[in-house]
């Protein structure tokens, strides 16, 4: 092969790490022609002791949900058994081989993932994916996230896309070449190959209009007459290349004989790899076996079986310079050729594609059956995709409008919200009746959500619940609790309507439904109430739904973020034990169903438990799995501004700035909460510098707009910040709050808080007991930070009150506590505290535990639980084989040999065992 040494070296490393045991995955982009397929090529030869698989996607079968992934996974389909039930459930629903419920792609993706895995443990794996611009959305997801989530699998994978299509987008996550024209001077030997002299100045003018684009060059030295080549005669401005190129396809068969240009076109609009379907169109034509021939002679298909052109430009070629009617006929008689049952599919979309613009209901009735199989196998974007073409032919604007909305829910479902705006703005005109518009509106604020644009939405569903009115009492109410959701997130920058607004609607509708019966609905309701009517009304019914859902066994759906409105129910009860139990309970729900982007939510809740616990390292754990799962799902909330609060405790300022004016680019969107959030770092962050005037700043903002996520956990740090700064009124007015909550709330969490406020503003020796209540609440409940930081103020009141001896005791605890968790803010006061009370204290040497990666860390804890090695990959949605590869580091890092020394190791208790 000429050049390319680049692209050769990259694959190269890849089947190195595949013969080692690891895995890798490669992307190949550049403009058709430019040689990505012969690198496909040379990666096959060079990988003779690998098994092999190549799959080239074709434009004629984007739409057909999972059929790439079904001809991919086609030789392996008998281990499909093997897999665990979820994702054997999941993979057989996607690839039509049972009936079940539609499949979670998300699931489908680690089926795959588990599947290949099992394969490559018998003999190293290669896959070969060209043409991958084509791929139908779910089979690129699987393979994306499969890809993605290979580490010590003995499999590869690369893909080949054209950029210029822009088909790399779910792929972009991984190590990508971009292959280019080659370099002139090889471009001038590739042209010198052939039987026909070039002259050297016709030769640069060729290479320098190619841009060194080796089919190009090839094609020309072809197509040119030998006066072009020698200089003699003129060469055409501009040079044939690009769309000129595919000309020159076009007129290569039109040259053919008829009947092998009207075979060509016919397998140009035939699903490839399916030759049968193809040849029995083409007896229905009265085509003959031998039209392929002159083709074949003309170097235009390949030799091989089943026939196959030599270049994708060639098949694009054939099939865009036909007139419509001979596409139409073509489609017509693969239609007639596709089994009525067994490609039912295909059928309905053959006969689409011969049938004329206008009105046809039974065309369009056959997509849309056709696009309800797709849905039963979880194949949105095909479902999209037959639901839009059927509304082409539908005469009935309301059905017409009807079939536009599924669409856009489908397409919503595949991930694909710009795709679901425009079906809904095709279906605006035809709009029937309050019903479609409700649906209409729910879908957009959907879709807003989906690209995290919170500002319009709590309007949006308001105004779907009022259209909607009586006629479903079960959607309206939905809807509004979707609006109190979105208002409660975008605080104060809703428009068109407000939090207050919402709060009071969804607080009225709870009262006169049967929402009293769920806990799910209840705890919607209580949110509702605590915003319209105050603490005293709204805690009561959030406290009776976190007791029904603790008691019983409702979750509520794994697709919907509920842990994030859980969250603020707790924050606002001061009740951790019920945030961490039910967050648990919906993760592993979420896990169980392959839910990433509920999962995605609930993770950054349970790091909040964790940073309240003081567990740092934990905490950082679940900000790096939900990074993965944005990466995997497109979710745009990754990144630093989740971890605001674990970057203000560890003292981590330029992260923690950088992530602020983040945060700060995002109120424009509806973002209210998070500014607030923001604030309440900022808090701790200035708290644990000692610069209380900063903190009350930031306090007082939290505090005067009372937002559920942190309203009430500011109330100590405020309590703090004006005792510091000398500003009494400040400090009673935030300790009133706190006296009139704490006890409604009832929590330790809560009355602990409340102790410690009371302390801080008590005159003389009367705050010591309030003190010692503090921490003694504090440690009845997993709030280690908060207890810490107890012991610290109760420490420096001690110090102040010249009682030294019990001082050191409390500051001693604080220290090593902060120290521990990497609250180094905190572990410096604590220690400057120290120092003044005679005592020195030395920051301990970091345990070998904290060398551990973030995923090496979620692996270890889960093994020191007790979980094999396949309940973690299952888990994480990982392989074993990489459950295996992190077990061997943790080992290696803790200086263990067993399973069984991983929870002391760790410093966490466990039952591991020897599995």
């Amino acid at each position: 092969m000429i050049g390319r040494h680049t692209e050769r070296e990259a694959i190269g490393r890849l089947l190195d790490a595949v013969r080692d045991g690891l895995s890798g995955a490669l992307v190949l982009t550049g403009e058709p022609g430019i040689g990505k397929t012969l690198l496909l090529d040379h990666a096959a030869a060079q990988a003779a002791e690998l098994r092999v698989v190549r799959l080239t996607a074709v434009e004629q079968e984007t739409g057909l949900g999972f059929g790439a992934l079904h001809r991919l996974l086609r030789p392996f389909l008998n281990r499909v058994a093997r897999l665990p039930e979820p994702q054997q459930a999941a993979l057989n629903a996607a690839l039509g081989l049972v009936k079940g419920l539609p499949a979670d792609r998300y699931l489908v993706g680690l089926a795959t993932l588990t599947l290949l895995s099992e394969v490559a443990a018998d003999q190293p794996l290669l896959f070969l994916v060209d043409d991958a611009q084509w791929l139908d959305r779910e089979s690129a997801e699987a393979l994306a996230f499969a890809a993605r989530r290979l580490h010590a699998d003995s499999l590869g994978l690369i893909f080949a896309v054209r950029e210029v299509l822009g088909g790399a987008g779910l792929f972009d996550a991984l190590s990508a070449h971009a292959v280019t024209g080659l370099p002139e001077s090889e471009a001038r030997i590739l042209l010198s190959f052939g039987t026909r002299r070039v002259d050297p100045a016709v030769a640069d003018r060729i290479v320098a209009g190619t841009g060194g684009n080796p089919l190009a060059l090839l094609e020309l030295a072809d197509a040119l007459t030998a006066e072009q080549l020698s200089g003699i005669a003129p060469l055409p401005e501009p040079l044939p290349v690009g769309r000129l190129l595919e000309g020159h396809f076009q007129r290569l068969v039109q040259a053919l004989p008829s009947e092998t240009e009207i075979l060509l076109l016919l397998l140009a609009a035939a699903p490839s790899g399916d030759m049968g379907t193809m040849w029995r169109a083409a007896g229905r034509l009265g085509l003959s076996a031998r039209a392929v021939e002159p083709a074949v002679a003309a170097g235009i298909v390949g030799r091989g079986v089943p026939t196959a052109f030599r270049h994708p430009l060639i098949r694009s070629a054939v099939y865009a310079g036909a007139e419509p009617g001979e596409r139409r006929r073509m489609h017509a008689a693969l239609a007639a050729a596709c089994d009525a049952v067994r490609d039912a599919d295909r059928r309905a979309w053959h006969r689409a594609e011969a049938a004329s613009e206008g009105v046809d209901d039974q065309v369009a009735d056959d997509l849309e059956a056709a696009s309800e199989r797709a849905r039963s196998r979880g194949g949105y974007s095909q479902q999209a995709l037959f639901l839009s073409r059927a509304a082409d032919f539908t005469g009935a604007p309301g059905k017409r409008a009807e079939r536009l909305l599924d669409a856009a829910q489908a397409h919503l479902m595949s991930g694909d919200a710009s795709a679901a705006q425009t079906a809904l703005d095709l279906a605006d005109a035809d709009m029937r009746g309050p019903v479609m518009r409700t649906r209409e509106l729910r879908i957009r604020a959907t879709a807003q959500m989906f690209k995290i644009v919170v500002a319009d939405v709590p309007a949006m569903l308001m105004d779907a619940a009022n259209r909607l009115g009586p006629q479903d009492p079960r959607l309206t109410w939905e809807l509004l609790c979707e609006a109190l959701h979105a208002a409660l997130v975008a605080h104060g920058c809703t428009q068109g309507t407000s939090l207050t607004e919402v709060a009071v609607t969804v607080a009225a509708a709870g009262r006169h439904s049967d929402a009293a019966t769920y806990g799910r609905d209840l705890l919607m309701e209580g949110l509702a109430r605590r915003v319209a009517e105050g603490y005293e009304h709204g805690a009561p019914v959030l406290r009776t739904a976190l007791d029904r859902l603790r008691n019983g066994d409702e979750i509520g759906d794994a697709n919907s973020p509920f842990a994030v409105m859980l969250s603020m129910a707790c924050d606002d009860l001061w009740d951790i034990q019920a945030a961490r139990e039910l967050t648990d309970r919906i993760a592993a729900a979420d896990r169980d169903a392959g839910a990433l982007y509920s999962l995605s939510m609930t993770l950054l809740v349970q790091a909040r438990c964790e940073l309240w616990d003081g567990r740092f390292t934990e905490a950082e754990v679940r900000y790096a799995e939900f990074d993965d799962i944005a990466a995997d799902t497109g979710f745009p909330g990754g990144g630093d501004i989740n971890r605001l609060h674990l970057f203000a405790l560890t003292g981590r300022e330029a992260e923690l700035r950088a992530a602020v004016r983040r945060t700060a680019g995002m109120k424009g969107i509806g973002h209210g909460l998070l500014q607030l959030l923001t604030q309440h770092a900022l808090t701790l962050f200035e708290l644990g510098q000692g610069r209380y005037r900063q903190a009350m700043k930031h306090a007082r903002a939290v505090f005067e707009d009372d937002p559920l996520a942190c309203g009430n956990l500011v109330l100590p740090l405020l309590v703090e910040a004006a005792v510091r700064t000398g500003d009494r009124a400040g400090a009673d007015e935030a300790l009133a709050r706190l006296e009139e909550r704490g006890p409604r709330a009832g929590t330790p969490w809560a009355l602990g808080t409340l102790a410690l406020g009371r302390a801080l503003v008590a005159d003389g020796d009367g705050a010591e007991k309030f003190y010692q209540e503090a921490v003694e609440l504090l440690g009845q409940v997993p709030m280690a930070l908060e207890q810490a930081r107890s012991r610290l103020l109760f420490g420096e009141w001690l110090r102040r009150r010249k009682r030294r001896s019990e001082a050191r005791t409390q500051l001693r605890a604080a220290y090593e506590s902060f120290d521990a968790f990497g609250a180094v803010p905190y572990a410096e006061r604590a220690r400057l505290e120290l120092l003044a009370t005679g005592e020195t204290a030395r920051r301990r040497t970091e345990e070998t535990r904290f060398d551990l990666t973030p995923r090496e860390r979620q692996v270890a804890s889960m093994a020191a639980s007790g979980l094999t090695n396949a309940e973690i990959a299952t888990r994480l949605f990982i392989t074993t084989s990489t459950v295996e590869f992190h077990m061997n580091k943790v080992f290696r890092k803790l200086g263990i040999t067993s399973r069984r020394q991983i929870p002391h190791a760790i410093g966490e208790p466990g039952t591991a065992t020897e599995r």
